[in-house]
């Protein structure tokens, strides 16, 4: 590459490190009015595209007396086979574990952001909102990289009643009812033992810089699962945004952070607007190697479950009997799924009955 590609990328990440702080100073002060990237408004993006669960907030009392603190749960979602599957498993458990909760519970609505730009055949089936993705190419086959346009759009243009958000993920299976954990101005977070602010402190200070404080305002935690102020998160989004965005074109942070960029660019977003947030353990496990449900909230199965038919986990290696959601990639699993054999984590177990009861139940299953 010569002198003009040298000079290129240094002034592209000034740029959009510039674009950053204009953001912070601009959402700090304003009503959410950042534009998606690449497209204009349109009436096509109207909230008459938002299927909204019926809610009956307003007439809820807990048992100290106290009118409940009610989050909306949001999921972002593309339209593939895979994600739309995870989504159908997880509506169906959302909606289970929130009518056994009482009318005391703080879980308000549900909505499953879709980032296709256009609707699907579910829309009746899972409240939606449809957003539109990146324009094409930015994403450079980074699919969640449209994550934080598809809540800036639903922030923007979506009728959310409740006060808070809880960003979930289509993954996700909720075990039993969710307060909202987050309290005294604090979003509430599960930390990720593979983000690492101090380690990256290099690349991550050309986004959160030295006069913002130290780099360990940055918690180590993703977007999800969060929960947190909607007034804060529409602050938080289109600075999310941008700097996912920025970290995508910068060759350092790209490499650095790799499939969990998107992740760090909401911590970093979060900590640029002095929203800290209380660390939740008990938030979720996950399997395999979170052996027991416990008192934990929600079951994430992103890592593949394989063992041998002793109950011997054979991780890294595909065993005579596994659970691996990528094996669902092209198809959605099957009803009735096999059991794990004797000896197989509890949590595990606990994985594949949900997926079943919500397979056996969810009308045309497959289809």
């Amino acid at each position: 590459m010569g002198c003009g590609g040298t000079l290129f990328y240094p002034l592209l990440i000034t740029l959009s490190v510039a674009l950053i702080t204009y953001n912070i100073i601009i959402s700090a002060n304003a009503p959410l009015k950042q534009g998606f990237p690449g497209r204009s408004s349109s009436s096509d993006d109207s909230v008459d595209s938002f299927i909204e669960l019926p809610r009956g907030g307003g007439s809820r009392i807990r048992s100290d007396g106290k009118r409940p603190r009610l989050f909306h749960t949001a999921v972002t979602a593309s339209d593939s086979v895979y994600n739309t599957w995870q989504c159908r498993v997880m509506y169906y458990w959302f909606k289970k574990v929130r009518a056994s909760a009482g009318p005391g519970s703080e879980m308000g609505g549900f909505t499953r952001i879709l980032h296709s730009g256009r609707p699907d055949q579910y829309m009746d089936e899972v409240p939606t909102f449809v957003a539109q993705p990146l324009p094409d190419g930015v994403d450079q086959g980074y699919i969640v990289l449209n994550r934080p346009g598809a809540f800036v759009q639903w922030l923007q243009q979506a009728d959310i009643k409740e006060d808070y958000i809880l960003m979930s993920e289509p993954d996700h299976i909720i075990v039993k009812p969710i307060p909202n954990l987050a309290k005294d101005g604090l979003a509430a977070a599960f930390p990720f033992f593979y983000i690492e602010p101090k380690k990256y402190e290099k690349v991550l200070r050309k986004y959160y810089p030295e006069e913002r404080g130290p780099v360990t305002n940055i918690d180590p935690i993703g977007n999800s699962p969060v929960i947190v102020g909607k007034d804060a998160l529409k602050k938080i989004a289109p600075t999310w945004m941008n700097v996912s965005l920025a970290m995508k074109k910068d060759p350092e942070a790209d490499k650095a952070f790799g499939w969990v960029l998107e992740m760090y660019a909401y911590a970093v977003s979060s900590a640029l607007h002095g929203v800290s947030n209380t660390l939740h353990k008990d938030f979720m496990i996950q399997p395999p190697w979170d052996t027991e449900v416990g008192d934990k909230y929600i079951i994430h199965y992103t890592y593949g479950c394989d063992y041998d038919m002793k109950g011997k986990l054979t991780y890294g290696k595909i065993g005579e009997w596994r659970f691996d959601k990528r094996s669902y990639d092209r198809s959605p699993p099957p009803r009735n799924l096999t059991m794990p054999p004797p000896g197989v984590s509890q949590s595990v177990v606990t994985l594949v009955k949900m997926i079943n009861e919500a397979t056996a139940n969810i009308p045309n299953w497959g289809s």
